[in-house]
Parts: structure tokens; C-alpha cells; sequence
């Protein structure tokens, strides 16, 4: 902010574009004179005394912001809590300032003597209902296509990106939607919020598919990790791969080490060599945890060397969350992604009810007021402008509110499904004809880098089985699966608060060819499982029952080969109490 008396009220005035005033006094002199006002009238010589009054405060706002930030860091605890409440209750004085002023501007509102035809139409004059919603427990549901503008040049800048009062239009800005924007950047950044921003989107897809087209340009080069969702397989494979469309060359990457990744990235160098000479970019997409299994990849490693040569790393982090990893404030920048992505639907937002979004980057990757530059890139290149401004996915008010009210949940959530994910897999892993895809298991060998990446070693609530070495006939296998319902619930998705099954071939996954479904460790006995924060004991103790009934017909006794429950009750307890210390003590 400039330091400049004039300069910081000039950004106050309806003419802060063709200003020629040369003091604050002329200033205000010229906005009474742009909305016709002889200031030596009575109401003249009132709105002159405010309007000054007005631009001396904006400079001292500028001047308390400016030292707020040149001092934060040596200010002690109290003298934190000191100064927001102290600000705090200045927001209330100049809402009440403004609540005060609303009388006089009502009755020249209702002066002007609209028909009743028209005062139907207009109803109240919005800034009349919208001083209090400022005061609202939780941010308000703005539902409105469009917005107050305050004057033309203001506008102006709006349309620039120049000017945040004024979102413009909800396909754009909503002030609901940055609301929750603002609140996920704060949880995966921490304290580097401020070099992050984020941009929300209708469903997850949305929020993926705009960042691909951000990123990637005609005949690119793309590395993706093998276990990625069934949707984004799809988009890549059967829009951005097609050589009618993007013909992006994808090469997919089997592994989750360091190690496992370097020796792709130079074969993958080395392979499209000329192509990258001749101007194409390559960039590498990352899914981690992975679904269907679960398994983490070593992000920190794989983006320090991707980084190396200045290639950019897209994270889809959907199945972390911000509670079991935060790869945004990783303290090497090398060692961070440029971009991450999560789908709300799944874990963030909770409940199953909506679908949403969220692509997070550096301030300058997301946005740049138009005409201006910033690191390198124009302002038409930041995925605002390039994408979000003309493709029209924003994600709604109600939608938004959705999002946000269930992310104060997350980590009490996130807790209990990471234990119920370590009782359900162990349990599994005791029949020895059951193949448990987990990290959750000791002897899985992603655990190490579970244990290495992921809050206190947990697992991500996602892992997948399968029944291939138990031969069960189709039959059986399909009787055994549509019987594990209610207490287990057949939907596609995943991080609702009930345990959800699906098998991937016939569903999330379907869209991949029998070759894609092997590479991908997928079978047609793989069950997906996305668990939920019930009593772990009523899942085990129908998933028993349902092989009973329908298993045991014909292989007797498979049934028998589970753990049993007394087993389960001591293995239950003890994870529970392990967890919990685990966590308590991290906090302490």
C-alpha cells in the first residue's frame, strides 16, 4: 500500500483514474462535483466533511496494514489477540457508520416517488438488507448472479481484476465461494498462506480438467502416475491423449519412489528430446495417496527432482486431505508441487451431498490483474484468466457453504476413519486367501512411506482387496458382494461418513481396458473401500456373515478363517488407544 496521504485516497474516489486533484481537499471538492453536488449547500457542506474524513482514514488504514505487517513477527501472543480485537471492533464502527447513514439514504431512495409498479419490481434497495449479513456466524450465502457496482471507474478496474469489492458476476467471484477458498488455503498453507491462492470449481473433474488445460498445450509431454482415479484416466486417455484434440503424449509411471520415478523422467527426456527442443513442455501429474489402494507416493522427492529441470508437478491430494499431509509447507520450495488439487466431494466436505473442487498455486500461477506481469508469466497465461474467467465450472454459494461447513469436521473425521482403516484391513489380512492392498499393514511394502509421509504413519481411508486366490466362483463372488449391503453401502465415491464398496472394473474404473486394469493392480474380484466412521466391529461382523451365507456354500469354512472376535476386540482396542495417544501427544 502506497504511504502517499493523496495517493491512498485516491484509490477512494469515483474518479481514481482521471483525478487531477492535487490535495484531499480538492478531491473531495471533485467527488461532490461527479455527482452534482454544490458543496456550499447545506447537504453539501456535510457530505464534504464526511468525504474528507473518509479519505484521512483510508490513509491511516493503509498506514496501520503496513506497519501490522512490518511488526507481526516480534509482536508477542497477547499483543496479537490485543490488536485483531482492537481492529475487530473497528470493523463494527464502520459498519455501524455505515448502518447510521443508511436512514438518510433510504429516505432519498423513497423520495424519489416510484410507482408501486416499479418499487415491486426493485423491491428494497440492496445495500439497505446487506449491512448486517457482515456479522453472520459463518460466511453469508450470497445466491445473486450479479452485483452493486459503485461507480464507472471502479468498475473499470473490476474488470481488470483491479478492484476485490467488486466480484462482477457470480460465474466469476462469489463471495461465498472465496469464503471457503480462503479457508482451504489457510489449511494446506499454513503460515505461507499468503503466497497461495485458490480457485473452486463445480466437481473435482472440473477442477482437474481446468488445470490440465492450463498447463498443457498442443503435443505436450505428460507423466502420470499408474493409480489415478477412473475419471481422470478417462479424461487424459480419451480427450487431451486424442491426437484430434491435444494429442498429449502420456507415459505412465509404474512406482512411487524416488528411484522408481528418476529412471522415467530420464527415459521419458531422452524419448521426446526433440520434441522438448522444439518448444513442447513437459509436465507431471501425480495422484497421491492413489486410488484405488491407497498407496503414497514420495512427492517430496519426486518434485526436488522434477524441479531440477524446471518441470512443473500437479498434486491431486484428494484422498490426504490436509489432515495426513500438507505438501505445501514442506520448508524446501523444491521439494513442494506447483499446483495441488483436491475433489471436496470426497473427504473435505464429508456428507455425500455436493460435488466441488479446488485447484491451489503460487499467487502469481492463479492470478494476474490484466496487463500486468508477474515471474515470467502474462496475466493471460494465469489459470484464472486463461481458464476459470471463460469456461463458466464455479462453484455456487450453496455449494460453497456446504464445503466449508463440513471442513471444521475434517480432523475429528479423517481421525476416526484412519483407525477404522487400520482395524478393517487387519482384520481382512487375517484370512489368508484375502489379498489386502493397504498401507495400513505392516508388511505392505509402500508402509515405509505411509509411515514417512503421512500424519503419525496413518493410512488414507482407501484400499482396495481382492479374492483372486480364493477362486470363488462368479457366482458366489456376486451373491457375497450384493449381500454385504446395509451395513456396507454399494456407491461410487468415496469419504462419506458410511463405508462405501464398489468394484472398480465394473465402475470407477470401467473406462480403463483389461491391459490399463492389470497395470493398475485391478481385478475383477478387486473391491474398493472407502471407509466410513461407523463401528468398525458392525462392519466385521457382517462382512463375516455375508461370507458365511454365501462363501462358505462353496469353499466350507472360509468363514472360519477370520480372526476372531476377541481377537478383533483386543486389536480394536489397542489401535484405538495407540492412535489417539499418537495424536494427543503431537498436539501437546
Amino acid at each position: 500500500m502506497s504511504m502517499d496521504p493523496l495517493a491512498s485516497a485516491r484509490r477512494l474516489s469515483p474518479r481514481r483514474k482521471t483525478s487531477s486533484a492535487a490535495s484531499i481537499d480538492e478531491l473531495t471538492h471533485e467527488q461532490l462535483h461527479h455527482f452534482g453536488i454544490d458543496p456550499t449547500s447545506a447537504m453539501g457542506e456535510k457530505l464534504e466533511a464526511v468525504t474528507a474524513n473518509l479519505y484521512r482514514s483510508g490513509h491511516s488504514i493503509d498506514e496501520l496494514l503496513s506497519t501490522t505487517f512490518s511488526l507481526l513477527d516480534t509482536l508477542t501472543h497477547n499483543d496479537r489477540i490485543s490488536y485483531f480485537n482492537a481492529k475487530k471492533f473497528l470493523c463494527f464502527q464502520l459498519a455501524k457508520l455505515i448502518d447510521t447513514l443508511q436512514p438518510s439514504m433510504k429516505g432519498d431512495y423513497q423520495a424519489l416517488s416510484f410507482s408501486d409498479k416499479s418499487r415491486s419490481v426493485k423491491g428494497e434497495h440492496p445495500l439497505f438488507c446487506n449491512v448486517s449479513a457482515l456479522f453472520s456466524a459463518t460466511p453469508a450465502v450470497v445466491r445473486t448472479a450479479t452485483y452493486l457496482y459503485a461507480c464507472t471507474e471502479w468498475v473499470d478496474d473490476a474488470f481488470h481484476g483491479r478492484e476485490s469489492t467488486h466480484p462482477i458476476y457470480t460465474r466469476l467471484l462469489n463471495p461465498t465461494s472465496m469464503a471457503l477458498a480462503n479457508s482451504v488455503v489457510d489449511l494446506e498453507a499454513g503460515p505461507l498462506a499468503g503466497e497461495y491462492l485458490a480457485w473452486n470449481f463445480n466437481s473435482g473433474m472440473a477442477a482437474i480438467d481446468a488445470l490440465l488445460s492450463n498447463q498443457l498445450r498442443h503435443g505436450d509431454i505428460l507423466i502420470v502416475s499408474r493409480n489415478v482415479y477412473g475419471g481422470t484416466h478417462q479424461l487424459l486417455h480419451d480427450y487431451f491423449a486424442r491426437t484430434d484434440r491435444l494429442a498429449i503424449e502420456l507415459v505412465w509411471f509404474d512406482g512411487y519412489t524416488h528411484d522408481d520415478f528418476q529412471q522415467v523422467l530420464e527415459d521419458t527426456r531422452a524419448q521426446y528430446a526433440d520434441a522438448l527442443n522444439h518448444g513442447k513442455n513437459l509436465s507431471i501429474y501425480l495422484e497421491s495417496p492413489c486410488n484405488p489402494h491407497g498407496y503414497v507416493l514420495d512427492v517430496p522427492a519426486i518434485c526436488q527432482l522434477v524441479h531440477q529441470h524446471n518441470h512443473t508437478v500437479m498434486l491431486d491430494a484428494t484422498l490426504a486431505t490436509p489432515f495426513l499431509q500438507k505438501p505445501l509447507q514442506h520448508n524446501d520450495t523444491n521439494k513442494r508441487p506447483d499446483f495441488l488439487i483436491h475433489s471436496y466431494t470426497k473427504d473435505i466436505s464429508g456428507s455425500g451431498s455436493t460435488t466441488a473442487g479446488v485447484v491451489i498455486g503460487k499467487n502469481h500461477r492463479m492470478f494476474i490483474p490484466k496487463g500486468d506481469t508477474a515471474e515470467g508469466l502474462n496475466w493471460d497465461q494465469s489459470l484464472f484468466w486463461d481458464v476459470y474467467y471463460i469456461k463458466g465450472s464455479f462453484l455456487d454459494a450453496d455449494k460453497a457453504i456446504d464445503v466449508y461447513n463440513g471442513m471444521k469436521t475434517l480432523e475429528s473425521r479423517m481421525l476416526g476413519k484412519c483407525i477404522n482403516t487400520r482395524v478393517f484391513a487387519e482384520f481382512l489380512a487375517s484370512h489368508p486367501a484375502i489379498q489386502v492392498n493397504s498401507n495400513a499393514i505392516a508388511s505392505n511394502p509402500n508402509r515405509a512411506l505411509c509411515q514417512e509421509q503421512q500424519y503419525l504413519g496413518l493410512p488414507s481411508p482407501l484400499f482396495s482387496i481382492d479374492f483372486e486366490q480364493a477362486n470363488i466362483p462368479k457366482e458366489a463372488f456376486t451373491r457375497f458382494f450384493d449381500a454385504l449391503e446395509p451395513a456396507f453401502s454399494h456407491m461410487v465415491s468415496l469419504g462419506q461418513s458410511n463405508t462405501l464398496l464398489l468394484c472398480p472394473a465394473l465402475t470407477s474404473h470401467s473406462e480403463l481396458s483389461e491391459q490399463a486394469l492389470e497395470d493398475a493392480g485391478i481385478t475383477p474380484t478387486t473391491i474398493r473401500i472407502a471407509m466410513g466412521n461407523e463401528n468398525p466391529q458392525d462392519l466385521i461382523t457382517h462382512f463375516r456373515a455375508a461370507s458365511e451365507c454365501h462363501i462358505d456354500p462353496v469353499l466350507p469354512g472360509f468363514s472360519s478363517q477370520f480372526m476372531d472376535a476377541n481377537t478383533v476386540s483386543q486389536m480394536l482396542r489397542k489401535i484405538y488407544l495407540e492412535t489417539h495417544t499418537a495424536h494427543i501427544e503431537s498436539i501437546l
